[in-house]
């Protein structure tokens, strides 16, 4: 029926059996129709809920890693050592992608705890000095799961930078990746992303005239364009102060 993807939420099937059939059923499809598959992946505190290990497995054996995708992978938070070390060697093998959504995790997982309350969000800092793909991205626009979701990603990657306390010069030099080239790969489209002659022209410009100046200032998007044509150009802004020590 033409749909691009597929998709599968294991950790909301009665039992863990039923969540291994409904990740190898996502593969048979994604391989049988040669479409990307995406699995809503261990959205949870429960430090037993390890349906990511069933889908790397399943992605290594097919051979479709570089469309196969893990979102959330909460459950990693809270993974003991021993067990990650173990799950890092699969991922590695695996070369799956990961999306990361740090304001809904941050605000949805960790209800069920005391204090200290666990942050919820997956390995990003972990995954990605392991060389493995993750971007981050937002999949709750304004409803119930997240009332204040807006779309906007430099919003989201200072949420994720802090979180999961990726400050240091070089990590924040390179933190636009998670929301550009990092989340091209995982969308496929690195044939067609990117300002060069012959592809499309769509891109937006930021206010500011480096990548960590953007970060750092919590920058605005100065234009928008899509397919060679303007969407939106944000008027500069203008500030007015009457104190002599702010003028000139």
């Amino acid at each position: 029926m033409g749909a691009d993807l597929v998709g599968a939420i294991p950790h909301f099937e009665f039992t863990r059996e039923d969540g291994v059939k409904s990740v190898h059923k996502a593969f048979e499809l994604a391989v049988k129709y040669d479409k990307m598959v995406d699995i809503h992946c261990d959205e949870t505190d429960d430090d037993q809920s390890r349906f990511l290990e069933v889908l790397a497995a399943e992605a290594y054996r097919t051979g479709i890693a570089e469309r196969a995708t893990a979102s959330h992978t909460c459950a990693m938070h809270s993974y003991n050592n021993a067990y990650a070390y173990k799950l890092f060697k699969l991922l590695g093998l695996s070369k799956i992608n990961f999306i990361s959504c740090p304001t809904e995790n941050i605000h949805l997982q960790g209800r069920f705890d005391a204090y200290p309350k666990r942050r919820g969000l997956t390995r990003v800092k972990e995954l990605t000095e392991a060389g493995m793909n993750v971007c981050f991205a937002q999949d709750s626009m304004s409803d119930p799961w997240y009332p204040v979701g807006s779309g906007n990603l430099m919003y989201v990657l200072d949420a994720g930078m802090h979180i999961a306390q990726m400050m240091s010069i070089e990590e924040l030099e390179n933190a636009l990746d998670f929301i550009t080239v990092k989340g091209a790969r995982t969308l496929n489209i690195l044939d067609r992303y990117g300002v060069e002659e012959g592809k499309p022209a769509n891109f937006i410009v930021l206010n500011a005239k480096s990548g960590f100046e953007a970060i750092c200032n919590r920058v605005s998007v100065a234009c928008s364009v899509r397919n060679g044509e303007f969407l939106f150009e944000r008027a500069p802004e203008v500030i007015t102060t009457d104190n002599p020590l702010l003028k000139g």
